[in-house]
């Protein structure tokens, strides 16, 4: 069980990375030099539904780690 929940936390760790790599967009050096940040946009489309699959595999990834925690006790 304990190799289960390991394998499905690394599957959800992976898919994490890939969807916060895709949103972001447009952030380069700009904050460094005081820019960016002056528009504000609503997330549209694949935008919105990267956003959504974010939240969800944050959620899976801290359910299967106190899963592992418990279940390796």
């Amino acid at each position: 069980m304990n190799k289960v929940l390991l394998i499905a936390q690394i599957i959800v760790s992976l898919v994490l990375i890939g969807s916060i790599l895709l949103q972001s967009q447009g952030t380069g050096m700009s904050p460094i030099w005081g820019g960016g940040g002056e528009h504000y946009h609503t997330r549209r489309g694949i935008e919105k539904i990267l956003f959504g699959i974010t939240i969800i595999g944050i959620v899976f990834f801290i359910v299967l780690s106190i899963l592992n925690v418990v279940v390796s006790q």
